[in-house]
C-alpha cells in the first residue's frame, strides 16, 4: 500500500449523471477523479493503450493474461514504485507510462510539484515514468525531470493502492497498530509525537549511561594514560614550531667552522684583503668597469643603461661584502650551545614519537586529551545527571504510554464497531471484529528498551501490542485474522477497513487490485455494492474478475488481447450497452452469447442500477 492518509483537497465536483452509467446515483455529487487518464506503452503484454478514468467507480476486467495487472503496475510506476526491466515489452527499448492528474492549485501535491520546478496547468499535472530495457528509470512531473522519490511524495495525498500483498500486510500486528493509530487521529498522533521525541532522547541517554557504567574500568585506564601524557608534555613545555627552529640551529652550529671559512673567503673575493694592497677583488673590477662606462654614457643611451646596471651591481656587492663580514664575526661556534640544542631536540623527539608527528601535532593532542580527561574525570557527576534525566524521561513516557493506551482503547472499540457494521453489509452479518490491546512484555525488535523494572518494553510506538481479532460466526471465539480468516473473509475485512477510513480520513482515489479474490456469490454482490457506495465520495478503480462487482461500476473498461500471428497487443476499451452485457456474460459463463449468461448479466446490471 503506497499510503492511505490523504486529504480530499484535490477534489472538484460535478453533478452525477453527466456520463453514461452514472444515472443510478440520482443526484449525488461526485468527486472528479484525481487520475483522469493513463497512457501505457510497451509495458508487459500491453503495446499501446490509453486508460480513461472517470469519477465514481471504474471496473477493469479482461481475460487471464490480457494485462489487467499491468494497469495496476502502471499506476504503481506513476506513484514512484520500483522499476523492473522485466516489465519492458520484449523487443522494445523502454516502457513508459504517462498520467494526467487533477490537483488543486493550493494543495500540498501542487505546492510540492511547483517547488520541484514542475508546471501545473489548469489544475492538471502531467506525470510520466520510463523504464529502459537495461533497467534505468526516469521520472518527469509537469515537464520537468525529477527524482523518482518525488512521485512517491506526490502520491501520499492522492492515491491509495491495495492488492493481495496489502492483505498480507494487514496480517502483521505492526500494520494493524498503524491502522488503529491512523483511525484514532490526533488523539494518538499528538501524544505519539511527544513519545517519539522523548523515546529517542531516552535511547541516547540510556546508551551513554550504559557506556559510562559498564566501561568504568576501561575509562579509568584511559584517564590514567591521558593524565600521564599530559604531565609528560607539561614537563617539557614545548612551544609551537620549536622543533623546526632547533633543527636549523643544530645544523648551523654543527658546521660553524666551514660556514665561517666560506664567509671569510667570499668576503675577500668581493672586498679584497686590507693587508695586501695589490690584491685584485671583484668589487674593484666592477667599480673600474662602471667608471669606464660613466665617462662616455652621454654619447649612447643604451650604454648609459648598462652603466646604471653596473652601478647597482657595485652597490649590491658592497652590501653583500658587509653582511659577510658581520656573519663571520657573529657566528656562534660554542660546542656547549650545540650540546644543549641536541639535548632539547632529544626531549622533543620523545614527545613526537608518542603523541604526534611534530610539536604542533603534540600540542593538538594535548588540547584534545585535556578535554577528554575532563569528561572522564566528571563521570560520577555525569552519571548523576544522566540518571536524573533518565528518570524524568521514564516518568514522562509512563504518562504518555497511558495516554496512548487510553486513546487506542477508545479508538479500538469505535474502529471495531465500524468495521463490524461494514462486514454486515458485505455478507458477513454475524462476523464480529475486535482489537486486543496489551502491554508489551518482551522487546518488540531491537529498538525496544526494557527500563521500567516490571518487564514492560518501551518501544518506538509506545508500550502497546495491538492485534486485530475476527469472530466470523456466532459462538466462535475471536482469533487473530491471520488464523481465523479465510481468503475471502480477509478480502472483505480489508475492504471494510478501507471504507471506514474513507469516512474519517478520505483519499481522493482508491485502486483495488482483485481485493475481491476468494469472494463469490452473494458476498460478491455486496462487495460490488459497497465499492459503489465508497465511490460516492472518492474515485474508485477496481481490477476484478467478478461480474457481480463489475456490474456496479459507473465505467467498465476491458483489457483486450489480440494475436496477429506474430505480436500480441493489448488495449483498453470502454464497455457500454450491448458490449458491457457481452463482457459480463463472458465473465459469468465464459460464453459471450449464452442466453442464460446474458439474462444473468442484465439482471446484475438492473440490480446495480436500482440498488436492490
Amino acid at each position: 500500500m503506497f499510503r492511505t492518509t490523504g486529504r480530499p483537497d484535490t477534489a472538484r465536483t460535478v453533478p452525477a449523471g453527466t456520463d453514461q452509467g452514472w444515472g443510478y446515483l440520482r443526484g449525488l455529487r461526485m468527486v472528479v477523479p484525481v487520475l483522469e487518464e493513463m497512457r501505457i506503452r510497451s509495458l508487459g503484454v500491453i503495446d499501446d493503450a490509453v486508460v480513461e478514468l472517470s469519477p465514481g467507480f471504474t471496473a477493469v476486467t479482461g481475460e487471464t493474461g490480457a494485462g489487467k495487472t499491468m494497469v495496476v503496475t502502471s499506476l504503481g510506476l506513476l506513484l514512484g514504485g520500483r522499476a523492473d526491466a522485466a516489465l519492458v515489452r520484449a523487443g522494445a527499448k523502454a516502457a513508459s507510462v504517462e498520467g494526467r492528474i487533477v490537483v488543486a492549485p493550493d494543495s500540498a501535491p501542487a505546492a510540492r510539484a511547483v517547488e520541484a520546478g514542475a508546471e501545473v496547468e489548469d489544475g492538471e499535472l502531467l506525470v510520466s515514468r520510463t523504464v529502459s530495457a537495461e533497467g534505468r528509470s526516469r521520472a518527469h512531473v509537469g515537464g520537468r525531470s525529477v527524482p523518482v522519490g518525488l512521485l512517491a511524495e506526490l502520491s501520499d495525498d492522492l492515491v491509495a493502492v491495495h492488492g493481495q500483498t496489502d492483505q498480507q500486510g494487514l496480517l502483521r500486528p505492526a500494520r494493524q497498530r498503524q491502522a488503529l493509530d491512523r483511525f484514532a487521529g490526533e488523539a494518538v498522533s499528538v501524544p505519539l509525537a511527544a513519545w517519539t521525541k522523548a523515546y529517542q532522547r531516552l535511547r541516547k541517554v540510556s546508551g551513554e549511561l550504559d557506556e559510562i557504567t559498564t566501561l568504568a574500568r576501561e575509562r579509568a585506564q584511559e584517564a590514567d594514560m591521558l593524565r600521564f601524557g599530559l604531565e609528560e608534555i607539561a614537563a617539557a613545555e614545548p612551544q609551537a614550531g620549536e622543533d623546526a627552529e632547533l633543527a636549523a640551529e643544530a645544523e648551523r652550529l654543527g658546521h660553524a667552522e666551514a660556514l665561517a671559512s666560506a664567509a671569510t673567503t667570499a668576503h675577500g673575493a668581493l672586498a679584497g684583503d686590507p693587508a695586501d694592497p695589490e690584491t685584485v677583488d671583484a668589487g674593484a673590477l666592477v667599480s673600474a668597469a662602471h667608471r669606464a662606462l660613466e665617462a662616455v654614457r652621454a654619447h649612447d643611451p643604451a650604454l648609459a643603461a648598462l652603466a646604471d646596471r653596473l652601478g647597482e651591481v657595485s652597490i649590491l656587492m658592497g652590501d653583500v661584502a658587509g653582511e659577510l663580514a658581520g656573519y663571520a664575526d657573529n657566528l656562534d661556534a660554542d660546542p656547549l650551545r650545540l650540546a644543549a640544542v641536541e639535548e632539547r631536540r632529544a626531549a622533543l623527539t620523545q614527545l613526537t614519537r608518542k603523541y604526534g608527528e611534530d610539536i604542533s601535532a603534540v600540542l593538538s593532542w594535548a588540547e584534545e586529551s585535556a578535554a577528554r580527561l575532563t569528561e572522564l574525570e566528571g563521570d560520577d557527576e555525569r552519571i548523576g545527571e544522566l540518571t536524573a534525566e533518565r528518570d524524568t524521561l521514564l516518568t514522562e513516557l509512563t504518562a504518555l504510554a497511558q495516554q496512548l493506551t487510553d486513546a487506542r482503547t477508545d479508538a479500538a472499540k469505535r474502529f471495531a464497531d465500524a468495521v463490524t457494521e461494514e462486514l454486515a453489509e458485505l455478507a458477513m452479518p454475524h462476523a464480529r471484529v475486535t482489537f486486543a490491546l496489551k502491554r508489551t512484555d518482551a522487546a518488540e525488535g531491537a529498538e525496544s528498551l526494557q527500563l521500567d523494572g516490571r518487564g514492560v518494553a518501551f518501544g518506538p510506538h509506545g508500550t502497546d501490542e495491538v492485534e486485530l481479532l475476527l469472530a466470523p460466526h456466532p459462538g466462535s471465539q475471536p482469533r487473530p485474522i491471520a488464523k481465523g480468516a479465510s481468503g475471502g473473509e480477509l478480502s472483505r475485512v480489508m475492504l471494510a477497513v478501507e471504507v471506514v477510513f474513507a469516512g474519517s480520513d478520505p483519499v481522493p482515489t482508491y485502486l483495488f487490485d482483485e481485493v475481491d479474490a476468494g469472494v463469490g456469490g452473494k458476498a460478491a454482490v455486496e462487495v460490488g455494492r459497497r465499492l459503489a457506495r465508497l465511490a460516492r465520495s472518492a474515485q474508485v478503480v477496481v481490477v476484478t474478475h467478478l461480474p457481480q462487482v463489475a456490474a456496479f461500476a459507473d465505467r467498465h473498461l476491458v483489457v483486450e488481447k489480440t494475436d496477429d500471428g506474430s505480436v500480441t497487443h493489448s488495449g483498453v476499451k470502454a464497455m457500454e450497452g450491448e458490449d458491457r452485457v457481452r463482457e459480463l456474460s463472458r465473465m459469468l459463463a465464459g460464453q459471450e452469447d449464452s442466453q442464460l449468461a446474458r439474462a444473468h448479466a442484465e439482471e446484475l446490471l438492473e440490480a446495480a442500477r436500482t440498488g436492490s
